[in-house]
């Protein structure tokens, strides 16, 4: 009987035996196999290394990738994965549910804080669309999340990486330039992450912001201001793209950020005589006259601007000193922008780890990769030469206008530009500011009219505009002519005014469909994005539903009437809207729509702060009337530019 049992007992275990034993040999067979391919996946990289020919940052990229494949491949991921779950059960690292708490912390401290009242169907519905969201949750481990954010970085350092392999590989020769040149790649990582330092320290401003009192919005706006200070120039240039759009803004904040526009802080002498060395190889004071290093007119996120005199000789044969406008760029602009991109991505792939969900991770790349398209577009500020070239263009074309002026360009190099100095123009606030009653309306009225006929003849007649035309870039003479200043950017019209035009026919008609194919056709990865076109619609409606934009149908003039300038401003205000949280569909806008947007945006708020204190019928009856009389003004302007060239050329054959 013994015997029987223990038989039975055999026959039972033997089969339960046999499948641990061969789980357990598979799984170190996996894990041994996987552990081989490891260092077999470091070999293309050793190879490139090894070799004595140079790298290219796609060949880098490319061993990179496949070393981490291998990485993210190997059976200890799994394992993290099973660690990280049991952490994240009993708390001991952020979960779903701290998610979730978070989520509601920052969703009440937006309610609260919000200048005007969210109804509460919005907030339930936010709330059922989220716990759709996280309703399937594939969690990351601990050890992919770090080997994320160290591709990332790599990613980012790629060029400087092939650079300084390069570099070494020419050092085999003994050349002592490489060996300077190296020095100085290790000083740029230096100094970067002195920047990263600088910019993620500047974080610990949202404490502050979340313990002051929800309405106090003037505590609130200078506590945002300190922070984007810090943050530095990325981060000023998103500040003026804000503030020339301040409807979305409380008016406390809105002000404060409308300062960036104006002026911030001021490069520092040493900053500002290294730049001309760096030139010139000697100091502005040796260069120019009068050049006070420690007093400039006014400063941008990119540089400084400082009045000066320079000798010149007239047509007379006479020398004499002639006021100028020398305009110097901060040192290490580039840099400062990578670090600010950078930096927004590691919050980005941090908020994985604080905010663990799959389900997240779409609109977080797509925020990524938007972050960096928008850069991009801010990247061409940062050669003055190319600066020089667009402003000489539109200088030229200037000679054809009478109510808009761009200042010459005397001399330009990547970081000084020199150019003409116009005395008597003043910012838009100031002209403004200086006169009252009916002669401050007629000025208004006239400089409204001026700048929109700017606007279209660019649009119209050049097809280029520029790329960041907010009130700071505007300065204005007495009898209401328009300087346009600061041409870092500009944006070519070829081949978009067809796209840009449906795009806001479709908006104020609120039409889901073709606004989805326009998004589509803008992106960065149109293909891709055809094959979610169902969803990227269903998106827009509900988008258009919580802003209350309602199609329009036959009557179409009728409803615009009905709805009056409020219904009208909020279709406006939601085209901008979708252009700028297009991350929010997974769709990222090529840079060049989405600096149109950002330059349509700054005109726009340019256009409102002309009117400033006006009723709002006042400006778009100036607007009609502009928009209708445009053809006629334009061929009176050319007609007397003409008959100026007439005149002139006449009195010279007189003399």
């Amino acid at each position: 009987m013994a015997n029987q049992d223990q038989d039975k007992i055999i026959q039972i275990s033997l089969p339960a035996l046999k499948d641990r034993t061969g789980s357990m040999i598979r799984g170190v067979g996996n894990f041994t196999t996987r552990t081989i391919r490891i260092p077999q996946a470091f070999w293309p990289v050793a190879t490139l290394l090894a070799n004595n020919e140079p790298i290219k940052r796609d060949q880098l990229g490319l061993a990179l990738d496949e070393l981490f494949t291998s990485l993210y491949e190997h059976p200890l991921n799994e394992q993290s994965r099973t660690l990280t779950r049991a952490l994240r059960k009993y708390r001991l690292i952020p979960n779903e549910d701290t998610t979730e708490n978070l989520i509601r912390f920052v969703v009440g401290q937006v309610v609260t804080r919000s200048p005007i009242e969210v109804p509460e169907s919005i907030v339930n519905e936010f709330w059922g669309f989220f716990h759709e969201l996280l309703a399937a949750p594939e969690l990351k481990g601990l050890i992919e999340l770090n080997l994320d954010i160290i591709r990332l970085v790599l990613r980012t350092y790629e060029p400087l990486i092939v650079e300084l392999i390069n570099r070494l590989k020419d050092l085999r020769k003994a050349n002592q330039e490489g060996l300077t040149d190296m020095g100085r790649k290790v000083t740029v990582l230096r100094r970067d992450l002195v920047i990263l330092r600088r910019q993620i320290k500047a974080i610990r401003y949202i404490r502050p912001f979340l313990q002051t009192d929800p309405k106090d919005f003037s505590t609130q706006a200078q506590i945002v201001a300190r922070m984007v200070r810090e943050f530095g120039p990325l981060f000023i240039k998103m500040a003026q793209v804000a503030a020339a759009n301040a409807d979305f803004l409380p008016e406390e904040i809105a002000r404060e950020l409308e300062v960036f526009q104006q002026d911030v802080d001021p490069m520092t002498p040493d900053e500002v005589n290294e730049a001309f060395l760096d030139c010139f190889g000697k100091l502005p004071t040796e260069i120019y006259f009068q050049f006070a290093v420690d007093k400039p007119l006014r400063s941008g996120s990119i540089g400084s601007v400082y009045l000066a005199k320079k000798p010149v000789v007239d047509d007379n044969g006479v020398e004499r000193l002639q006021p100028i406008i020398v305009k110097v760029a901060r040192h290490n602009l580039e840099r400062e922008f990578q670090m600010g991109n950078l930096a927004i991505e590691l919050m980005l792939v941090s908020s994985q780890f604080w905010a663990p969900h799959s389900k997240l991770l779409p609109f977080l790349h797509a925020l990524s990769d938007q972050v960096k398209e928008f850069t991009r577009g801010f990247e061409q500020e940062l050669n003055f030469e190319d600066e020089a070239a667009i402003q000489r263009r539109f200088a030229k074309r200037a000679n054809q206008a009478k109510v808009w002026h761009v200042p010459d360009v005397y001399l330009s190099t990547s970081r000084i530009l020199e150019m003409e100095y116009v005395d008597d123009a003043v910012s838009i606030k100031e002209a403004i500011r200086n006169l009252q009653g009916r002669e401050r309306r007629r000025f208004q009225r006239t400089l409204g009219e001026n700048f929109l006929f700017t606007l279209l003849e660019h649009i119209f007649i050049y097809n280029e505009l520029h790329g960041d035309l907010h009130p700071g870039n505007i300065m204005v003479s007495p009898d209401a002519e328009l300087h346009l200043i600061d041409w870092g950017n500009a944006v070519d019209m070829q081949g978009k005014w067809g796209l840009v035009r449906d795009y806001l026919i479709n908006v104020l008609v609120a039409e889901p469909e073709a606004l989805a194919d326009i998004l589509i056709n803008m992106s960065t990865q149109p293909e891709e994005n055809r094959e979610r076109r169902d969803l990227i619609i269903e998106r827009l409606q509900d988008t258009l539903n919580r802003r209350d934009v309602s199609p329009l149908t036959d009557d179409i003039l009728l409803t615009l009437w009905r709805e009056g300038l409020p219904g009208l401003h909020r279709r406006m205000q939601t085209s901008m809207q979708l252009m700028s949280n297009t991350y929010q569909l997974g769709i990222v806008i090529r840079s060049d729509y989405l600096h149109l947007s950002r330059s349509f945006v700054a005109m726009a708020g340019a256009y409102m702060n002309i009117y400033d204190g006006l009723p709002r019928t006042i400006m778009l009856r100036d607007t009609l009337k502009s928009l209708v009389l445009f053809p006629v003004n334009l061929g009176l302007t050319r007609l007397s530019r003409g008959i100026d060239r007439l005149r002139g050329h006449e009195i010279e054959y007189v003399a």
